[in-house]
C-alpha cells in the first residue's frame, strides 16, 4: 500500500513517477524497498491514466454502510415450523451475498 501512496503523492505533486522518486519517498518513510515490486509498479503505472482512475473512484461512495446495506436490506424470513427429514433451514448470510459485498468494495 505504501508504494501506491508514494505514486499518488508524486502524481498530486505533478512529479515524475519513476523508480528513483518512489524509492526516495519509501526510504524517507523508513520502508525497505523491494526492487521487484518497485519495477513492477512503475511498469504498471506507466500504462494508467491516474487522473481518470481518481475521478472514477470518487464517483462510488466508499462508506461502511455500502458494504452492510445488501445484507441488511434483505428481509429476514420467519423460521418454518415444518421441516422435512434431514433438512435444516440455514439462517444468516449466504456465500453469494458475502461475495457481492466484497465485489462492491473492489468493483
Amino acid at each position: 500500500m505504501e508504494y501506491i501512496y508514494a505514486v499518488l503523492l508524486l502524481h498530486s505533486a505533478k512529479k515524475d513517477v519513476s523508480e528513483g522518486s518512489i524509492r526516495k519517498i519509501l526510504e524517507a518513510a523508513g520502508i525497505a524497498v523491494d526492487e521487484i515490486r518497485l519495477k513492477a509498479l512503475v511498469a504498471a503505472v506507466k500504462e494508467l491514466n491516474i487522473d481518470e482512475i481518481l475521478k472514477s473512484s470518487f464517483a462510488v461512495p466508499a462508506t461502511p454502510t455500502t458494504v452492510a446495506a445488501p445484507a441488511q436490506s434483505q428481509p429476514q424470513q420467519a423460521p418454518e415450523t415444518k421441516k422435512e427429514e434431514g433438512e435444516e433451514k440455514k439462517e444468516g448470510v449466504s456465500e453469494e451475498q458475502l461475495a457481492e459485498g466484497l465485489a462492491s468494495l473492489f468493483g
